[in-house]
């Protein structure tokens, strides 16, 4: 239903830059936004362990569609087909030189215009080189 890739990112010491997670989203499903339009639905939510220096600033998660759902009596804020998660890193003067691994989440529900199937969490591993 979901297929996650992480987007390799390239920082310089002491500086900040963008590193990015895509989401596509298989046709008939839809994924709610971050945040979601009620507080009893489960966000698209991202969380990336910081390590080795390099530091998550912040997520910055896609402009939302509003659609109107069988099941639902108000319309709901989802993603569909294709969405990037934006994730702003900072590398800190001190961190070494070369390629790292940051650890990070995805949970996720998909739901298809009749029904939402139980939330999962997906493991992944976000590549960083820093110079």
């Amino acid at each position: 239903m979901i297929t996650v890739t992480p987007v390799p990112a390239n920082l310089v010491k002491g500086e900040s830059g963008d590193a990015v997670v895509k989401l596509k989203i298989n046709d008939g499903y839809h994924v709610n936004a971050n945040p979601p339009s009620f507080s009893y639905l489960i966000p698209t939510q991202l969380d990336i362990s910081p390590a080795a220096g390099i530091s998550v600033d912040f997520i910055t998660y896609p402009n939302a569609l509003t659609k109107k759902f069988s099941f639902s009596e108000k319309p709901l804020a989802v993603y569909e087909g294709e969405a990037e998660l934006r994730v702003r890193l900072t590398a800190a003067k001190t961190a070494e030189a070369g390629a790292h691994n940051l650890s990070a989440k995805l949970r996720v529900q998909a739901c298809d215009d009749e029904v939402c199937y139980a939330p999962g969490t997906m493991d992944l591993t976000l590549p960083v080189s820093v110079k």
